[in-house]
């Protein structure tokens, strides 16, 4: 493929990772429909090999693309022609993953010494896993880590599950890492689940909370695409299956939901970052998602969480229309706001997927509320741009932090308001 660098290190297997020297992540600031339309046919036009981190969908929104070395100036030279303007935000893509690899290599050498855990880093799979057996092992009357299927690579997706008993009581849900390159999802997913824990007893919200609620987190729902975005190609979106009739590996795992699955904001082209796949709840990672959810079938609360753009969202994607619930639904997310932004002052968005970032079809809140979760919310976490989905490893606890004030709102009102 026309741009693709790939360095192999030969030891005792190949491990092949591509790289990005000279690649720019360029900011377009759309300013007419026009421009939209433009934008649009460059993205459906995989010659230049883009990758659209904001898509082009409204003049109200800036576009980031991470453009290949090799089509820089082709990319600029269109840009320019039809006086569309953009500046450069990341000038070369390579330099930030080194300064991310070199930060992540001597994290491990710290805590291979220390023999602790650093929740201000990014970790492989491997060493997620294992935390959470630490993390049982350290609140063995509080959580358990349980399996809830397989990945179409064979890895285990295992739940943390924090409970004070009982079974199938009204139950929270929240994955993080549904798309493997927005690495800051997983870290946020594992300094929640440390906090949960850590909390109980001592914080007497979280302990109602979890006399009355259990608390299911699924910190890898992408295990397969985190793990290759540490071994092949950071910028990885998608699942790894294998797409029958084309080379192209992979589906958007947040539009193969059975929520207008297909419909608009979803691609019918498998080499698209957006594809939707051959039909709803293909991926058997999405399969595991759903079959624990209606199996257990008293969950109150559906959060996923994602990165980037700083936006907290709830139903609809796939439709524009407001959902019954939408009054509460939007008050209660902007009081979580207000509490997100209380400790570092960082702006969130509020609103429904479709009015507040684009239309989306076959995405997981969606899905949830249709099943009857009401309390169906994605965050989009920091930052807007400057990074995007290279966020430095020292944003990750304040991320988190104030994540974490906006996510406890949202659990205490579902305690307060369970049916």
């Amino acid at each position: 493929m026309k741009g693709l660098v790939v360095l192999c290190a030969f030891l005792l297997a190949a491990q092949c990772e591509r790289v990005f020297f000279g690649d720019q992540v360029l900011r377009v600031n759309v300013e007419t429909e026009e421009h939209i339309k433009l934008l649009q046919a460059m993205e459906d036009d995989h010659y230049w090999e883009l990758d659209f981190w904001l898509d082009p969908v409204s003049s109200e929104l800036p576009v980031d693309i991470r453009v290949p070395y090799s089509s820089l100036s082709d990319v600029k030279a269109y840009l320019n022609a039809y006086n569309i303007p953009f500046s450069v935000i990341i000038s070369n893509v390579q330099e930030v993953l080194d300064e991310e690899r070199t930060e992540m290599e001597k994290n491990q050498m710290m805590e291979r010494s220390s023999r602790s855990f650093n929740f201000g880093a990014y970790h492989p799979l491997e060493t997620i896993y294992s935390w959470m057996d630490t993390l049982v092992a350290e609140h063995p009357n509080l959580v358990t880590k349980e399996e809830i299927g397989r990945s179409y690579e064979n890895r285990p997706m295992y739940v943390l599950k924090f409970s004070t008993g009982g079974t199938k009581r009204p139950a929270i849900w929240i994955d993080t890492g549904i798309h493997a390159r927005e690495w800051v999802s997983q870290a946020t997913g594992l300094w929640t689940a440390n906090k949960i824990a850590t909390d109980y007893s001592s914080d007497s919200s979280i302990t109602s909370l979890l006399n009355n609620m259990d608390i299911y987190i699924l910190i890898s729902a992408n295990p397969d695409g985190y793990a290759y975005t540490h071994s092949n190609d950071r910028m990885w979106r998608k699942t790894r299956s294998k797409n029958s009739g084309s080379y192209c590996v992979g589906v958007d795992p947040n539009r193969n939901w059975d929520a207008g699955f297909g419909g608009p904001g979803a691609s019918r082209n498998p080499c698209s970052e957006a594809y939707h796949g051959p039909s709803a709840h293909s991926e058997i990672e999405v399969k595991n998602m759903v079959n624990l959810v209606k199996n257990h079938g008293n969950f109150k609360a559906f959060i996923s969480v994602h990165a980037y753009s700083q936006l907290l969202m709830y139903p609809y994607g796939y439709s524009c229309k407001a959902v019954p619930d939408q009054p509460e639904l939007d008050s209660v997310g902007r009081a979580a706001v207000q509490k997100l932004t209380s400790l570092y002052g960082t702006r969130y968005k509020v609103g429904s997927i479709c009015n507040i970032i684009y239309q989306a079809s076959g995405g997981s809140i969606d899905w949830s509320y249709n099943l009857g979760i009401k309390y169906s919310y994605a965050f989009e976490l920091r930052d807007t741009g400057r990074y995007g989905f290279i966020l430095p490893a020292n944003q990750i606890i304040p991320t988190a932090s104030e994540t974490w004030l906006g996510l406890k709102h949202l659990m205490e009102h579902v305690r307060d308001h369970p049916y």
